[in-house]
């Protein structure tokens, strides 16, 4: 006897080429199969009188044939003409036919016949509908329950998924399935038996309207099990790493009041209840994972300053790690401010340091006179050993591999803390879900006196007063990004490369300082662009979104934005926190291709009205989804089998209310949970 758990191959008649194509979207065994839930429903429950059937609906009709043609011409057609005991009239079109197709239609037999009622010149038409010739005994089309129409993959056919989901169906009707989850929702929902019976065959009366919201009770039962096994899985990530044990930092002060004493001002009550609650951690014996996020320019910086301070004082070494030597410089330089005065020996280690310079930061690192590292992926290499290593920062997270964040704790003798931090804010329905098995802190306001950015969008072909926008600016000696979304000119893409663009303000401004840097050039050249730029040696500096991320430049004013409809709301929001970061009131001009989609005009809308990047992410998570949030380091939640972040936000709340239940429960069964609904390895930040 078949079981749920058997793979799919040993359904008889499906072979090793489409068990591949079920693999691909998750379907391993039997069980998956319940869980790959239709797209939508057809009613073949009743017959529709033809004079009752609107254009657009797909309905089922029983009717006698009256006479069958061939039409002739570019494409050869096959019209089998139909009527009711009315006499009104129903013609089957069919494109693609056969001899053998024709001579199955017999004036005078009964056929029933599915599909959308469509208009003529003759009147009413269906074009390929599913049909039976009932006088010639086929099985008829009318179902007691509504019809699945299921999500395919490759060349598999719906009567193939159909009739291999209904297996699956079949066998569960007669096999237990393990529902522990039932018992905590104290009979409030169905059964995991009833909800997917009810999904993939819906009686004729179930309310399809709430099933086509995703707000049906048997949906609800599904998702909020999904999100559940979704955090549970996270939760018991955190759960074991709790177990371990680290070094516990005393909380100390003195080198934090000098600190605070020479800053030149206030922290904001959101960065003092960061560092307390980082401090906290750090106090603890079980290591910290620790997300700090915040908006562009809240100051998360001098957080993870405050969190290296403590380490220092307790004699460990701290390890900041950012996406690009780019952003690992500008570390260096911000670190040292508040640091060397301190008389803390900070270090930088980059991949395009020469030999000598190379082995004397990595002799200091080992020796430990190095107390605080900035690096890049090169300081997770094998060359690289840390005297005492406790504290690990990691700068823009989702820019890291987990293998690469593994690597670099693992350089530490005992299990380090750890701080990841984001200038991209994250929607708290994926902080639920996506983070779960992190704790988080907020920086959710901005330092006083900050001058909003202005921001607004101009058509492409408005440069040139753009052009008289620059020379303005550069006459009050502040400094302008103009930023390119190509490097080299495409023609199939309606953007301009950064190559072109560099020429155009060369001619068009010919006395300022233009610079063109991007993503390809070396390492050393980029770097010196930037420390010339961050020195006001360059007006007008023509980049990639390589400046998207980290740099700090408080004297540019001006930020241009070529093509802006092409880049999503994260990242034009991130683009946009480069100016604004001094005195001088800054604008951000989004240039932008005409015509523009309903999505891009959506985009730069809610750009212009706000700069609050909490709204704007909640905007991208609506606009985008989790996917393109989140990036390929959280997969699994991208690429939930039913539940979606956005769309089920509501149900995040009684998910984890269910997960807190479950947490207690049986080993077993909190595996068996998590396996009916992570199929794959997902990479999650616990794993570090």
């Amino acid at each position: 006897m078949q079981q749920l758990s058997d793979a799919i191959i040993s359904i008889h008649g499906l072979g090793p080429k489409a068990q591949n194509k079920l693999n691909t979207i998750g379907i391993y065994n039997l069980e998956h199969l319940l869980f790959h839930l239709p797209l939508r429903y057809q009613n073949k429950t009743y017959f529709t009188p033809l004079n009752k059937a609107r254009l657009g609906d797909e309905v089922l009709v029983q009717l006698v044939i009256q006479r069958v043609e061939s039409l002739l011409g570019k494409r050869r057609q096959l019209l089998c003409y139909l009527a009711d005991e009315n006499n009104q009239s129903l013609l089957l079109r069919f494109f693609h036919s056969n001899h053998y197709q024709k001579q199955q239609f017999v004036r005078n037999d009964i056929v029933q016949c599915f599909g959308e009622i469509k208009i003529g010149k003759e009147g009413l038409e269906m074009h390929h509908p599913e049909y039976r010739l009932i006088s010639k005994g086929q099985s008829t089309l009318l179902e007691k329950t509504l019809s699945p129409i299921y999500p395919l993959t490759g060349n598999i056919s719906q009567i193939q998924m159909q009739k291999w989901v209904n297996i699956a169906i079949d066998i569960l009707q007669k096999s237990p399935l393990e529902d522990s989850f039932t018992s905590l929702s104290n009979d409030n929902m169905p059964s995991l038996k009833q909800a997917l019976k009810t999904l993939h065959h819906p009686q004729k009366d179930e309310d399809l309207h709430s099933i086509m919201q995703f707000k049906h009770i048997a949906q609800q039962r599904l998702i909020v099990e999904e999100l559940c096994a979704q955090q549970l899985s996270l939760l018991r990530l955190k759960k074991q790493r709790k177990r371990k044990t680290t070094n516990i930092f005393t909380i100390k002060n003195t080198l934090s009041k000098q600190l605070l004493a020479s800053l030149g001002f206030e922290l904001t009550s959101a960065q003092q209840r960061s560092i307390f609650q980082i401090n906290k951690d750090l106090s603890s014996n079980q290591p910290m994972l620790r997300l700090l996020q915040g908006d562009v320019g809240s100051g998360k910086t001098i957080v993870a300053v405050f969190a290296c301070l403590q380490a220092i004082e307790n004699g460990f070494q701290s390890a900041i790690m950012a996406p690009t030597e780019i952003l690992a410089s500008q570390h260096m330089q911000s670190f040292a401010n508040y640091l060397n005065p301190l008389g803390i020996v900070i270090t930088l280690l980059t991949g395009s340091q020469n030999t000598r310079e190379r082995e004397q930061h990595l002799e200091k690192i080992q020796s430990g006179q190095a107390q605080v590292v900035i690096g890049t992926q090169a300081l997770f290499q094998g060359v690289v050993n840390f005297n005492k290593l406790g504290l690990v920062i990691i700068d823009e997270q989702h820019k890291f591999g987990v293998r690469q964040r593994l690597s670099l704790v693992q350089k530490a003798h005992n299990t380090p803390h750890q701080l990841v931090m984001t200038a991209t804010p994250i929607p708290r329905s994926l902080t639920m879900s996506a983070y779960a098995d992190l704790d988080l802190s907020t920086i959710d306001e901005l330092p006083p006196n900050r001058i909003p950015v202005t921001t607004i969008a101009l058509n492409n072909k408005r440069k040139n007063e753009v052009i008289e926008k620059i020379k303005q600016v550069c006459s009050e000696n502040n400094q302008v990004y103009w930023v390119c979304t190509l490097i080299e000119e495409s023609e199939t893409l309606r953007a301009e490369s950064a190559t072109n663009t560099y020429h155009y303000l060369m001619q068009n401004l010919p006395y300022q300082h233009v610079v063109m840097i991007h993503g390809k050039m070396h390492k050393d050249e980029k770097n010196t662009i930037m420390q010339q730029f961050s020195c006001g040696k360059i007006d007008v500096l023509v980049t990639t979104t390589v400046i998207e991320v980290g740099v700090n430049v408080p004297n540019a004013s001006l930020m241009v934005i070529e093509n802006s409809e092409r880049l999503g709301l994260a990242q034009l929001h991130q683009l946009r926190g480069r100016v604004g970061r001094g005195n001088n009131k800054s604008i951000c001009i989004l240039m932008y291709q005409a015509p523009l989609s309903t999505n891009a005009m959506q985009r730069l809308d809610i750009l212009r009205k706000t700069n609050d990047g909490f709204i704007i992410a909640n905007k991208d998570l609506e606009l985008r989804g989790p996917g393109e949030i989140l990036g390929t380091q959280q997969t699994g939640v991208a690429n939930m089998k039913v539940a979606d972040i956005t769309r089920d936000a509501y149900l995040l709340k009684q998910a984890r209310s269910y997960c807190d239940k479950f947490i207690n429960k049986d080993e077993k069964q909190q595996q068996a949970l998590i396996q009916r609904w992570i199929t794959q390895e997902k990479s999650q930040y616990a794993s570090t």
